[in-house]
């Protein structure tokens, strides 16, 4: 007798055998399409900065290049490279079909994705501050007293007083004339006279209410000003207290908010402080950046943060500060053209190992010398 198969057990094992075949056949697509990219010279653009690019030497390395290179080599890949000025015109290029690949780097944005492919990150990135260590200026330090938060804090207090005062003399002006003057202006000043001695607990008695009403109001004023008059107090002390030890340096974006703060065009860095409501100077390249911050045309530079690292390692007698807060979390990639290409697939799976045996940790802790 013939034995029965269940369809569904067919089924199974046709999709089983089917799905091998099909990654057989694209294994083997990639293993040719591997070997065909031997025989030919890639069109590699180079853009991006130190220490990632170095274009100036001569012959350019970084640590963008020194990875590339090592898949290369890896992968017995000829190339020839065509350095950019900016990350813009290699892009542009890449658009044209005159480049393979772009090395560098570049971050990868949603926006870019619209017109061009990346390779995974090779390097998690964020925007960083860097500001002066400079001491406090006299005018620094008493700047506070003149800002406008303090000017309104004091009117509101003058007007609390100014109600105070008018209540005590309302309450207290027939019975006890003596102490307060029917006149407005003398009896209103009587009134806050003894409104600011019951607040600082000073008591010189010479001034009391007699009538029910007016010490209602005068009780009333001594268990507000407890809370009221400690808070102002302790705040505007511990203001002049701050800015009296204090230095230039900035600590977090929010301190730059409505001030100067350099960074490079086009880069991600400006949509950052444009939301974060921050004055942007735009400089040609990093040099020209740190060079405004010396020449105190602006107060920070808000850049890519293992650009500025590099920078500070190279130039510690800078007197340069780094905030530990970062913004902007964004990954560096290659980029290849839209439409389809070879390339990725291979530089992905090779970026992968390259990152399983520790070599890109190797090549960014030479550079930046620390283990970002």
């Amino acid at each position: 007798m013939n034995k029965i198969i269940p369809l569904s057990k067919s089924l199974s094992q046709a999709f089983t055998l089917l799905l091998c075949f099909f990654l057989v056949t694209y294994a083997d697509a990639q293993t040719k399409e591997s070997d065909s990219l031997k025989g030919e010279i890639l069109n590699v653009g180079l853009a991006g900065s130190e220490p990632f690019i170095f274009q100036k030497e001569t012959s350019p390395k970084g640590i963008a290049i020194e990875i590339w290179e090592d898949l290369a080599l890896e992968k017995n890949w000829r190339y020839e490279y065509r350095a950019f000025d900016s990350a813009d015109d290699a892009l542009h290029e890449l658009n044209n079909g005159d480049l393979d690949i772009i090395v560098g780097p570049l971050s990868i944005t949603s926006k870019r994705l619209e017109y061009v492919r990346f390779s995974q990150p090779f390097y998690n990135s964020s925007l960083a501050i860097v500001s002066r260590k400079d001491e406090l200026s006299l005018w620094d330090k008493i700047k506070p007293l003149f800002s406008i938060k303090l000017f309104l804090a004091v009117t509101f207090f003058l007007i609390i007083l100014a109600i105070v005062g008018t209540l005590l003399w309302l309450a207290e002006r027939k019975k006890s004339p003596d102490q307060f003057a029917m006149d407005p202006v003398n009896g209103i000043g009587t009134g806050m006279w003894l409104a600011i001695v019951t607040m600082s607990t000073t008591g010189y008695g010479d001034k009391a209410p007699i009538t029910v009403w007016g010490r209602v109001v005068a009780g009333s004023w001594m268990v507000i000003s407890i809370i009221f008059a400690t808070s102002m107090v302790a705040g505007i002390a511990s203001t002049l207290t701050l800015s009296s030890i204090g230095s230039t340096t900035i600590s977090n974006i929010e301190q730059l908010a409505n001030r100067k703060a350099a960074t490079i065009g086009t880069s991600p860095s400006e949509t950052f402080l444009r939301e974060s409501k921050v004055k942007i100077v735009e400089a040609s390249d990093l040099s020209d950046a740190f060079k405004k911050l010396k020449n105190k045309e602006v107060d920070a530079i808000v850049y890519d943060r293992p650009q500025l690292l590099y920078h500070l390692k190279n130039h510690p007698d800078e007197n340069l500060y780094l905030a530990k807060a970062e913004y902007y979390k964004q990954g560096y990639g290659f980029a290849f053209p839209f439409a389809g290409t070879e390339l990725i697939y291979d530089v992905n799976r090779a970026l992968l190992e390259h990152a399983e045996n520790q070599e890109t940790s190797r090549i960014m802790e030479h550079y930046l010398d620390k283990d970002e």
